[in-house]
């Protein structure tokens, strides 16, 4: 009888994407001939920068050759002017250039954290967060936002009783994934007390800072000096440029001993992708008519979400302050299984819709059961078929189980 080698117990445990475990569901579909609309994902379909593909199509290199661990110097110094124009004023020492946002996020919690320490996140939250510390033998420590009052940071003596000896960070995404919750100044600036008080991180997933509404104003965790050996930023091309496949992320931080350590895990990894960095480094010059126009598409899109979908009998729609993405609530007992239902099912004149359970952003699946992420990433005209969609597949859905 034929035996098998044992597997890690971490691996094991680690979850899978609630934002693509549907994926064979809906190829699937596709094989059927039905057109899907992927809303289930922050994949927007905006055009790139010019500037970062003629980059790159230009570039008439004879070979890709290894680059610095830490990221290309001119890379770097151009994220301090990106970044000053933004209020933060860094060196490009404060700078590690890592293969996106994950594995940036991935590098800091292997440095900050010995197996079993812990780290607080309101939820719900970006669902990698739980894999990343799994995968560092971390804990996640959630404190559960509510869907009532819009996601709004729960108090802060909350978060605060929840701190205890094995506490190594607080992290947040600002604006929010998946909520579009922006965290105000003075919650920043609180929390940032809070992580110097108990000698914690506080770690900012600040990707979605460019995608803020009704004139709302974005505070970086690095805008303050008296919390600086205590404050990591994460960022990313991959939704601000709409260069998700290029992979180019960075961490941010004035704790310069905590750069070091984490330099140690870029150097095992030798360097981020040559042309994903030429592109990064070239969007850079984009004009800055390019953001603002990005960010009142989105605007836009967000407002067509809200009207078409908020009009649907039994939908209720959590009004996103920034980033691509809303919680919906739906007329569901599970909408898991109503978004099987969706590509197995149901198409609407050869269409259907992909969306994530939103169960899988919280550390509790018995939470968020009735509700969805939705990403606005699409066009409005797509947005509005996608209503109507939702709106007679619930209709049909309803009819099933009754």
């Amino acid at each position: 009888m034929q035996t098998k080698p044992t597997l890690a117990q971490r691996a094991q445990h680690l979850p899978f994407s609630p934002i693509r475990k549907l994926v064979p569901l809906a190829d699937a579909a596709k094989a059927r001939g039905i057109e899907v609309l992927h809303f289930n994902i922050g994949q927007p379909d905006v055009a790139a920068p010019k500037e970062a593909l003629d980059r790159v199509q230009q570039s008439h290199m004879d070979l890709l050759p290894y680059g610095d661990s830490q990221g290309p110097l001119s890379y770097r110094k151009k994220l301090c002017d990106y970044y000053q124009n933004h209020g933060v004023h860094l060196t490009p020492e404060d700078i590690l250039v890592t293969t996106g946002a994950s594995e940036a996020l991935s590098f800091t919690i292997n440095t900050i954290c010995d197996p079993d320490d812990e780290i607080i996140i309101p939820e719900p939250f970006y669902a990698n967060y739980n894999g990343f510390a799994s995968a560092a033998s971390a804990r996640v420590v959630p404190v559960v936002s509510k869907f009532e009052n819009g996601f709004e940071l729960p108090p802060l003596e909350l978060i605060e009783n929840h701190i205890g000896p094995k506490t190594k960070a607080i992290l947040l995404c600002n604006p929010n994934n998946p909520t579009g919750y922006l965290y105000r100044e003075d919650e920043i600036r609180t929390l940032g007390a809070m992580a110097q008080k108990y000698n914690i991180f506080l770690i900012v997933d600040e990707v979605y800072r460019e995608f803020i509404y009704e004139g709302g104003s974005h505070f970086s965790v690095l805008a303050e000096e008296e919390w600086a050996q205590n404050a990591i930023m994460i960022d990313s091309v991959s939704k601000r440029f709409s260069m998700c496949g290029a992979r180019v992320g960075c961490l941010v931080s004035r704790n310069h001993e905590f750069l070091n350590l984490t330099l140690k895990l870029a150097q095992f990894r030798l360097s981020p992708p040559t042309y994903a960095l030429m592109a990064s480094e070239a969007a850079l010059d984009a004009p800055a008519s390019y953001l603002e126009d990005v960010r009142q598409e989105y605007a836009r899109r967000r407002a067509t979400a809200i009207e078409h979908f908020g009009a649907i009998a039994g939908v209720e729609i959590s009004i996103p302050k920034g980033a691509f993405y809303s919680i919906m609530k739906l007329p569901v007992a599970d909408a898991e299984d109503f978004s099987k239902f969706l590509l197995t099912d149901f198409n609407l004149d050869g269409t259907t819709l992909m969306l994530a359970p939103a169960n899988g952003f919280y550390s509790n699946l018995s939470l968020g059961r009735n509700q969805i992420r939705f990403a606005f990433v699409l066009n409005s005209e797509k947005i509005i078929k996608g209503a109507a969609i939702m709106k007679a597949a619930l209709q049909s859905y309803q009819a099933q189980e009754s």
